[in-house]
């Protein structure tokens, strides 16, 4: 998880195979060169994803799966941290012997690239300027004795410091350490350097280079743990040192964002240690720390500064969310914050949230704290159902995630929160993703630094990859426009919306290249990046972009890949060609890329490993690294650019540049006048430059507004509730005499300054708090288990749905004689505890009650026995006083003998089984209630369902238009959401009363239902004309099916219609005895059914939907619905009778259709949900 541009988390050890130069902590003026993502291929990705941050006024921010943070820097949490270390740019001789994973800066960063086209220094520019070749003051130093070392990391302090530290290192990548070291020191910007392995200890092998973020002056060196376990420590820049050895080993380090001497450090056996003293001295903070979840309080949040908040295995196993101070963390003095356990590597502290997941029955929960408030658990669309989630930015007050649901496999889309980091609404779907160097998610999305709510993402739309850019933070998106000409001045024929400009958004994982795309903060609305012209993004015919306007407009600049670094607060910019060939010229321009000049930087070519450009203005050095030859020593090139800027800026060399939006002048609610110099003007800024900007508000429109949670925008730019969303269900928490804000659809996008307009229009009404009696009760235990061992502690969830919080009593009967009362939900929000002190079933019960009405719900808590997951298979409609079949249905299956436990309706004496089926006779029309537990060895399951029982009813079969499909992600509560949906239709276009109509949605594709007509209530003293009245509104239901009168809307664009399948007839049930004449016309009708049946398939002639069922009176009375067992009560026919193969296959068909009925009614979908395993 990433907090922007303010830290950089700690690489961990893992970070020895990497063969980038490694860069730690190189600032220069303001900026510290950090690394991307350091994540170990092994690790486990459970939980929360972090996402690593580019270094403070790099390229904006971009989406990172890694979860591996660089010592040095915080693992996504705490603000200010700095000083770690970076990835390594692997050399050529490293490249030459196959060592490594890293690939060489000069190679690119994509498999594939762009042929060489022309000489192969000089790739097509935008005019080249000049013929003769001009030079820059450089000096070139070899450091001897290392040509066998394939890594280095670099600290430049900067901060008007002119000392250099470059550690080199021999990695064996077969014996997976270190073997040889060098450490070179630099007081002149790199023009000499001093080797300093005498003062370290000749026969010390050095691993790693830490520098205290908070003060430059404070150098750490690590030894590498294969031969001794000790560090060395600087106070003067790195000129001397006092060696302290260790009784463990370090595999990462976090520095204190404000305090210098505070250090937190990581060992290789799970250990977390704290230092005060700078690492003089180190105390033990606990044993069993999940890697990189451990994190610095974090200033203006966290009341002390020493907290630390961590993710630990505590002893029962499990693992949980603590805090505690550095001093003071033995058992006794650490606090849990959140009282359940936790999934393993999913705690991220982060600017103001705290993010955890919880994964219950297979389905993952994320939590969220904002400002240290209590958790609250995060609310996606209802259906997205998550299988991975990775937290991209917090910062400006809001949660930006990318979310891989259900039915996504390479593509992620992306979700914009609230301020609170708990409601989430859909910003753009089907963002594409990939897999780092190091098995890390990355997802393209791109962050412009400068300008506040500008993104750029690549989008999968028909298994092609397109750029689109965002002004408004993802309330709208857009297609680039490609440029109007090439580099040789020929007009670009690329009409939207079938071609546009593609551009990759790849940060650059090594800090010695520019990326495929970059944007300074110091230099706003200039983007120079790689890509390509057409229908979709290329990495074959690709080149390089420039847009001086924030992105509304793009010049090609180079035909090939380049990278370009920005100097002097972006006035000027430098290219050096990406090549695997020796080069020894780059590239100046001063007028945003309209035209360059070509510049020598040294006089022997040189094969380049890596740049690093001092992006600041206090010292103007650039230094290349590289090798002469495959086997020369490292070369250091020290360039300085001061010679190109010809004198300081003035007044008349600056110009004015409004932001805009596709020529809207307003961009989150703002219009924006920015200062830069003018092309051309080829002078310096200097230190005291103040890029003025000049803003005033806009009035607020609908661009300004994004559609609140739950609702959805329609194509007429209308925010309607989604079908699964109720908006009264967030008026909870207020209590009558209070008021709330009552939600219009939509809410002004955060950090949109936006005023006045339709501010007030769709602005939240504040409203009196709606009296509401109790409902939607649920009781659940706080481990979500329905098991608890005798003796301990058993914490129970009383959550309610609707109704007032502050002004409802609580009552929980613990069903052992115990019963606790309290006057609101308050004092309950942490759970109720209490002790079982014997072994046995109780019937835990929770009333709530208000002056409204009240609400209930029964919990059966099995003191001892494990239980895992069943479903309920009973049928939606049964007859009263007939046998009615119920089945169990356990997964994933156990061995071994299962106990069934049957409660029906109110009893509080369960039926007990060792078969999975039951049969029961319902006596009480209306809806009655089954629960069933199963218990296995110590674990205990159990699922609930309603049946609505009645003396007859009729049924249909239906089925929908195909697009219903492809969003039917096959689980219970979408299937009971689509039930509601079509019954509301059903009745608002036929105006029969709901109540007559119940909708039950089958398991399974193709999607398919059941549709239930039921009788009038209190109608039995009345059946006959009951009887004719049902048939009135089989017929006014019939027709408005087949005249595909019924559809609803799913989402925006996605109208489903309704069809009728199969008509099936229920029998009339009576359970009188004196209706013979009844049963002899039935029978009668059975006859000419059957006779006419034949007939039809005699002569291949059907007659759609209709299927008429036998009434047989009394015991041999068959219940024509979908619950009862195909094998013994659904009608079947004889195939036998008939001879004909195409005969005997239709009638087989038929037959499979109707026995269908009754084996999927009511059953609920096996199909596992997939686990959240990586955010």
């Amino acid at each position: 998880m990433e907090k922007g541009t303010r830290r950089s988390p700690p690489c961990h050890a893992a970070l020895l195979a990497w063969t980038w130069l490694l860069l730690l902590s190189c600032s220069f003026t303001d900026a510290e060169l950090t690394c991307g993502p350091c994540s170990s291929p092994s690790r486990p990705r459970l939980g929360l994803e972090q996402r690593q941050p580019p270094a403070p006024g790099s390229a904006g921010s971009r989406a990172r799966g890694s979860g591996e943070p660089v010592p040095g820097g915080e693992p996504g949490g705490s603000a200010g941290a700095g000083g770690g270390r970076g990835p390594a740019v692997r050399s050529r001789r490293a490249a030459a012997a196959g060592g490594g994973r890293g690939l060489l800066a000069a190679e690119g960063q994509r498999g594939a690239r762009a042929q060489p086209r022309g000489p192969p220094e000089e790739g097509r520019a935008a005019r080249l300027r000049g013929a003769e070749e001009l030079r820059l003051g450089s000096t070139t130093f070899a450091l001897t004795g290392d040509a066998a070392h394939n890594q280095a990391m670099v600290h430049w302090s900067g901060h008007n410091s002119s000392v250099i530290l470059i550690l080199t290192k021999l990695y064996d990548f077969n014996l997976g350490s270190v073997t040889e070291s060098s450490l070179w020191r630099s007081t002149d910007y790199g023009t000499t350097y001093e080797k300093l392995n005498d003062k370290v200890g000749l026969k010390t092998v050095l691993s790693y280079l830490y520098v205290s973020p908070t003060n430059k002056r404070k150098i750490m060196l690590l030894s590498d743990p294969e031969i001794e376990s000790s560090v060395l420590i600087s106070s003067d820049e790195g000129a001397t040192y006092q060696k302290y050895r260790l009784n463990f080993y370090i595999q990462s380090l976090l520095f204190h964002p404000k305090q210098e001497e505070w250090i937190l450090a990581y060992s290789l056996d799970q250990k977390l240690y704290s230092s005060m003293d700078f690492g003089r001295k180190w105390q033990l903070m606990h044993e069993r720390v999940t890697p990189n979840r451990f994190y610095w309080s974090v200033a203006g949040l966290d009341k002390e500064p020493d907290l630390v908040h961590m993710e630990a295995r505590t002893a029962d196993g499990h693992t949980h969310y603590l805090t505690c101070r550095i001093q003071e963390c033995s058992e006794t003095k650490r606090t849990g914050p959140f009282s359940r356990s936790i999934d393993i590597s999913s705690l991220v502290v982060q600017d103001e949230y705290i993010f955890i997941q919880v994964t219950t029955g297979g389905r993952a929960n994320y939590y969220v704290s904002y400002r240290r408030e209590p958790f609250a658990q995060i609310k996606l669309p209802k259906y997205s159902l998550p299988k991975d989630m990775h937290i991209i930015s917090t910062v400006e007050n809001q949660v930006f995630a990318a979310v891989q649901e259900w039915n996504q496999n390479d593509t992620y889309n992306l979700y914009i929160s609230d301020t609170r980091g708990v409601y989430f609404t859909l910003a753009l779907e089907n963002v594409k993703s990939s897999r780092g160097l190091e098995g890390n998610i990355i997802i393209d999305l791109y962050e412009v630094a400068g300008i506040k709510g500008i993104f750029l993402a690549n989008k999968k739309i028909d298994d092609q990859i397109k750029t689109f850019i965002t002004y408004n933070k993802g309330r709208d998106w857009h297609l680039l426009q490609a440029p109007a000409t090439n580099l040789r001045g020929d007009p670009v024929v690329c009409q939207l919306p079938f071609c546009s400009l593609h551009l990759h958004l790849q940060l650059s994982e090594n800090p010695y290249t520019s990326g495929s795309i970059s944007s300074k903060e110091t230099a706003p609305g200039l983007l120079v990046a790689t890509g390509n012209i057409g229908s979709e993004l290329s990495y074959t015919d690709i080149g390089m972009f420039i847009s001086s306007d924030g992105g509304n407009s793009w010049r090609q600049i180079f035909e090939e890949e380049y990278n370009v670094w920005f100097l002097d607060w972006g006035g000027a910019l430098v290219a050096l060609k990406q090549t695997s060939v020796p080069i020894r010229h780059l590239w100046v321009s001063f007028d945003e890329g309209r035209s360059w000049n070509k510049y020598g930087f040294t006089s022997t070519p040189l094969f380049v490993d890596g740049s690093l450009v001092d992006s600041g203005i206090e010292t103007q050095i650039m230094t290349v690294f590289g090798h002469f030859s495959l086997r020369s020593e490292w070369q250091l090139v020290k360039v300085d650019y001061k010679s190109i800027f010809s004198r300081r800026c003035n007044k008349d060399d600056y110009q004015t540049w409004h932001l805009h939006n596709q020529g809207e002048p307003c961009v989150m609610g703002e219009r924006k006048i920015y200062k830069k110099r003018k092309p051309g003007a080829q002078c310096s800024l200097g230190r005291d430059y103040s890029r003025t900007v000049v803003s005033e508000p806009c009035v607020c429109g609908q661009g300004d507004f994004e559609c609140d949670y739950g609702y959805e925008r329609h194509s007429n730019n209308q925010c309607v509730p989604a079908f699964w969303f109720s908006p009264s269900s967030l008026t909870k928490d207020c209590s009558i005499g209070q008021s709330y804000l009552n939600s219009t659809g939509y809410r002004r996008i955060v950090s949109n300054n936006c005023t006045d307009g339709l501010r007030e229009k769709y602005m939240a009404k504040v409203e009196k708090c709606p009296g509401k009696a109790p409902r939607g009760l649920h009781i659940l235990t706080a481990d979500g288990k329905l098991v608890t061992e005798q003796g301990q502690n058993a914490t129970f969830i009383i959550l309610m749905e609707e109704g007032d919080l502050q002004r409802t009593n609580i009552q929980l009967d613990f069903g052992d004689g115990i019963a606790v009362s309290y006057a609101n939900f308050s004092p309950v929000e942490d759970g109720i505890r209490h002790v079982y002190k014997s072994a046995g079933i109780f019937q835990v019960t929770a009333y709530a009650e208000n002056s409204l009405g009240s609400d209930t719900a029964v919990l059966f808590l099995h003191v001892v026995c494990p239980v895992e997951h069943v479903h309920l298979s009973v049928p939606f409609v049964a007859i009263r006083n007939k046998d009615v079949n119920i089945t169990a249905v356990v997964w994933p299956s156990q061995a071994g003998t299962l106990t069934y436990f049957w409660w029906f309706g109110n009893n509080t004496k369960p039926l007990i089984t060792l078969e999975s089926s039951i049969s029961y006779v319902f006596a009480v029309e209306g809806m009655n209630t089954v629960t069933v537990q199963v218990a296995a060895g110590n674990t205990l399951i159990q699922d609930t369902k309603e049946i609505a029982v009645h003396e007859y009813f009729q049924s249909q079969l239906l089925s929908f238009s195909p697009n219903l499909d492809y969003h039917n992600p096959d689980i219970p509560e979408w299937r009971q959401d689509i039930g509601k949906v079509i019954r509301r239709a059903l009745a608002q276009v036929t105006g029969i009363p709901d109540e007559q109509i119940l909708v039950a949605v089958f398991p399974g594709l193709p999607t398919s239902a059941e549709l239930f007509i039921l009788p009038r209530k209190n109608t039995t003293e009345m059946r006959k004309s009951s009887e004719a009245d049902l048939e009135q509104v089989v017929e006014i239901l019939f027709n408005a099916l087949n005249q595909n009168l019924v559809q609803f809307e799913l989402k925006p664009g996605v109208e489903v219609i309704v069809y009728v399948t199969q008509l099936t007839l229920a029998p009339l049930v009576d359970s009188s005895t004196g209706h013979s004449s009844s049963a002899m016309l039935m029978l009668l009708s059975v006859v000419f059914v059957g006779l006419a049946v034949f007939l039809i398939y005699k002569f291949k002639r059907k007659i759609p939907w209709i299927n008429i069922y036998a009434q047989v009176q009394h015991d041999k009375e068959q219940e024509m619905i979908g619950s009862v067992s195909q094998s013994e009560n659904a009608p079947k026919i004889t195939l036998s009778e008939f001879t004909d193969p195409e005969e005997l296959m239709d009638k087989e068909l038929d037959t499979r259709v109707m026995g269908s009925i009754s084996t999927i009614a009511n059953s609920e979908s096996t199909k596992e949900i997939p686990n959240c395993t990586s955010v």
